[in-house]
Order: structure tokens, then sequence, then C-alpha cells
């Protein structure tokens, strides 16, 4: 599963890719890594891990990963392929998700593609060139499917129906996610099209320092203009990101972030923003050899969440151990927990909740 960071040039996205890439304070045990010049694979900052280390004490530990794709900034005419504009949309058209950064800070040493701070026309520059790309493949499908419409077909009368609905909006300025379609309608003739448009998307407001905490007016709009998207604003200072992602001293990024007053850095915040916003959930095994977190969609059930391991445990599954990590934690060891009456013994319809520490059996 990847996100794809996506922007107009200038905006901050190669340095918050490469602040991801070197978030020393989350995964100092283990190395980002490059699977191309533009992907990274990136370690899920989550407390729970550390908390099991402890009580485990494991030979190694292993954090979910997320993959984060820096894409190619856009520019205006990008759905007709002006400036990097084809390689962008076959990029993003690769992705699940999209973090869309939006420059939110004053500074007339950083050049603006547009000559002036607007993060709302900046926004739509962005959301027009990927509606007109997908205008274009709802109506390339629409030719083929007309003429099997004519000659009475039902199904594709339906579909016909159904590409119409997103053209007119595509063109009213509506993306397809925004559009409402039964969940039969979509699974059948929406997903299969891979729009653009209808990938989930996360708005990264860029601020300046003083912003870090609380925002500012350029962010107050981008809120305003996104309420009906249904989707999630972060704010970062993504500058910030970068001098604290320079420090190799762990005690010394703890002081500097307690001197601009941010818990943790936003970095954190953004990756855990992003897996949630894949659909993404963590369940863990826990063993002297090792403790580690696995990545499984929500609403997975047992089977599909041992196949994570390998396909050999889904398809010999006989049941799944499961201890709730609220439990482990408290009662301090799977040997306790046991004692205690608290691990459940579940089957093939079971479906994995966030956290929950596993133990597979299977027979192949």
């Amino acid at each position: 599963m990847k996100a794809g960071i996506v922007g107009l040039p200038n905006v901050g996205k190669s340095t918050l890719f490469n602040c991801l890439s070197n978030a020393k304070a989350q995964s100092a045990n283990f190395p980002f890594c490059t699977i191309e010049p533009n992907i990274g694979v990136v370690n899920v900052p989550d407390p729970r891990l550390r908390k099991l280390e402890e009580l485990v004490n494991p030979e190694r530990v292993m954090p979910a990963t997320v993959d984060i794709v820096d894409i190619a900034g856009l520019v205006k005419g990008a759905s007709k392929g002006e400036g990097l504009g084809n390689q962008f949309l076959g990029n993003i058209r690769e992705t699940d998700a999209i973090l869309h950064v939006l420059r939110c800070f004053d500074d007339g040493n950083v050049v603006h593609v547009d000559g002036s701070v607007d993060p709302i026309r900046d926004k739509e520059t962005i959301d027009i060139e990927l509606q007109l790309k997908d205008l274009e493949t709802a109506e390339k499908k629409l030719e083929k499917v007309k003429r099997a419409a004519r000659t009475g077909n039902k199904e594709a009368q339906k579909e016909d129906s159904i590409l119409n609905t997103i053209k007119s909006n595509l063109e009213q300025g509506i993306s397809v996610r925004a559009i409402e379609f039964s969940e039969e309608d979509y699974e059948e003739f929406v997903k299969p099209l891979q729009f653009i448009t209808d990938k989930p998307v996360m708005y990264v407001c860029n601020v300046d320092e003083a912003s870090a905490n609380s925002g500012n007016a350029y962010v107050d709009k981008v809120k305003e203009a996104v309420k009906d998207e249904n989707a999630e604003v972060l704010v970062l200072a993504v500058g910030i990101e970068a001098d604290i992602a320079e420090l190799d001293d762990f005690e010394e990024r703890e002081m500097f972030l307690a001197d601009i007053g941010l818990e943790e850095p936003g970095s954190a915040k953004l990756i855990r923003a992003a897996y949630k916003l894949l659909n993404q959930q963590t369940y863990f095994t826990a063993g002297k050899k090792e403790v580690r977190a696995w990545t499984v969609k929500v609403g997975a059930s047992a089977p599909q969440a041992a196949g994570v391991i390998h396909t050999d445990f889904e398809k010999g599954f006989i049941r799944a151990e499961v201890i709730k990590y609220e439990d482990f934690v408290s009662y301090g060891s799977e040997a306790k927990v046991k004692e205690a009456g608290k691990l459940g013994v579940e089957g093939k319809n079971y479906i994995v909740q966030d956290g929950d520490v596993m133990h597979f059996l299977f027979n192949v």
C-alpha cells in the first residue's frame, strides 16, 4: 500500500519526504530504505511496540511500515502532458492514497510558482488537473459502453448511467470520491477504473515555525474549503521537521520539541495518519525471538491476518489465540494472561481488532 505526496513545485514535498526518510526519533534501529529514488519504506511509529519490547525482551523488534512516494511537482496543463504531467499522473495512479501538501507560509526567499501564496488556489489547480484526467478516463470508457447500451444490454445501460453521473460531476469540479454510489455499483463499475480523484486524500498544511502548534489564517481557509470532503487536515512545519530529522541524539530531539511546544515530531503524526488513510491497522506477534507489528486491512479476518505472515498460515488455518493489547500490558506476560483466563481462542470468522496480540495454529 502506497501513499503519494503531491503538490505544486516548491511547496515542501521533497523536504517532507526527506524528513520521513530520516525519522530517527521513531525508528532509531530500523533504517529507512529506498526502493526507487522516489519511494521510501517508512516505519509506523507505535508506542505499543516499545511497551511489548519491554515486557517480552525479544532478540529483535520489527515495526509496521508504509510506502511513501515523492511524486513530481505538478503544474497547470499536467492533464495534457505539460511539465512532468504524464509522469506525475502515472505515478499518482499507482498509489492508494494522496497526501496533498499545501504551502501555508509566507517567505519571500521561497518562490511560488504562481507568484503569491494562496493554498486554496493551489488546491484547485491540482484538483482540476486530476479531475480533467478522470474526465478523460470516463469519456473513453463511455465511448465503449454506449455501443453496448444501444443494443439494449441492461448491464451496459446501467454502466452508461453511472459513467454519465461521474462525467457530469467532474465537469462541475466535483471529485469522484464525493459522489455517492451503492456499494454494489461502486465495486462493479467505479472501482475498476481507478479514478485518481476517488483516492482518499489528506491535506498537509506546510506552515512556519510559529504556526506549528495551532495553525494560521491559511490553515483556517483550507479547513473551511475541505469541510465537505470528509478529508483530514494536518498542520506541519516542514522546515522544523527537517531540523529535527538532522539531530542524531534522542535527548536533543526531545529538548528541541519541548522548546517549540510539541510532544512528538509532526512526521510521526503524518505517518500514522497515512497508515489510517490507507485503511490499515496493526496486530502484533510477541515471542522471545521477535516482537513484530503486522499490517492488515481494517475488517480483516483471522485467516487473512495469518496470511500476511505466510500464505500457508491462511491455507491451513485452524484457530488463533488472541490477547488484547491492554490485557497483555496489564498482566505483564502471556502466561499470566492465560492464568487470568483472558486469552481468547478464535476461529475463521474472527475479525481482527487493532492492537490484538495473536498466535496462529495451522496445519498444511
